[in-house]
C-alpha cells in the first residue's frame, strides 16, 4: 500500500511540473496564480514537501485543471477495443474520461431522407467528422455538405438526419449522454456494417 502511495504522490507532482512547463510558466507565475511562496512550489514538485490537500485545489484552479484529473491513477487501459453493434453497423467506444460519452463509428450507404419528418429531434449535442467519403447533414430545411477531414457540431434538438452523398461515407461521432440514449433507441436505416 505504502508504495501506490509513494507512486501516485510522484505521479503527482509530476503532473504539476509539466502542466506548469506546458503553460510555458515559471515556477514564479504558478507560485504568484496558487497564491503559494516560489520556494513551497519548488519544494512540492521535487518532493521535499508533503501534498496537502488545500495546496492541491489552489494548484489545480491555477493550472485550470480539477483536483480529480491532478490525482487520478495511471491507467494501464490505454488501448480500447470497441464494442461492435451489427445490428446498426457501428463500432462504439466509450469514454472512461466523460462517463455518458460515446464516440460512434458508422458506414453511412444512402443519402438522408430530406423530408423533417422523416428526422429525429431530441436532446443532446453530437459532434461528426467525416473519416472518407461525404456526408449529407440535414437540419431541419437545411442542407450541408461534409468532406473528408471536415467536422460538424450541433444541437440534437432540431430535426437532423445524415446520410452520404455519391457513396458510402465513413464518418466518425461523438454523442453525449442524451443523443446516444436517442440513437439507441432508434435504427438508422442508411448505415451498413463496416
Amino acid at each position: 500500500m505504502k508504495q501506490d502511495e509513494d507512486d501516485l504522490d510522484g505521479l503527482v507532482r509530476k503532473r504539476i511540473r509539466a502542466l506548469r512547463v506546458a503553460q510555458g510558466w515559471s515556477l514564479e507565475e504558478l507560485a504568484g496564480r496558487a497564491n503559494l511562496s516560489q520556494s513551497t512550489l519548488s519544494r512540492i514538485e521535487n518532493g521535499q514537501r508533503r501534498l496537502a490537500l488545500d495546496s492541491l485545489v489552489t494548484l489545480a484552479r491555477a493550472l485550470d485543471t480539477t483536483l480529480d484529473q491532478l490525482v487520478e491513477n495511471a491507467s494501464d487501459d490505454v488501448v480500447i477495443s470497441p464494442i461492435i453493434d451489427a445490428a446498426r453497423g457501428q463500432m462504439r467506444w466509450p469514454m472512461r474520461a466523460e462517463p455518458g460519452v460515446t464516440v460512434i463509428r458508422q458506414r453511412l450507404t444512402g443519402p438522408p431522407p430530406d423530408d423533417p419528418a422523416r428526422m429525429r429531434a431530441h436532446p443532446g449535442r453530437e459532434w461528426v467528422v467525416v473519416l472518407a467519403g461525404t456526408a449529407v447533414l440535414m437540419l431541419g430545411h437545411r442542407r450541408f455538405r461534409i468532406e473528408t477531414n471536415q467536422a460538424a457540431e450541433f444541437p440534437t434538438m432540431l430535426p437532423h438526419s445524415i446520410g452520404s452523398a455519391g457513396g458510402p461515407c465513413d464518418t466518425l461521432g461523438i454523442f453525449d449522454r442524451d443523443a446516444r440514449r436517442s440513437h439507441q433507441r432508434t435504427t438508422e436505416p442508411t448505415v451498413s456494417a463496416g
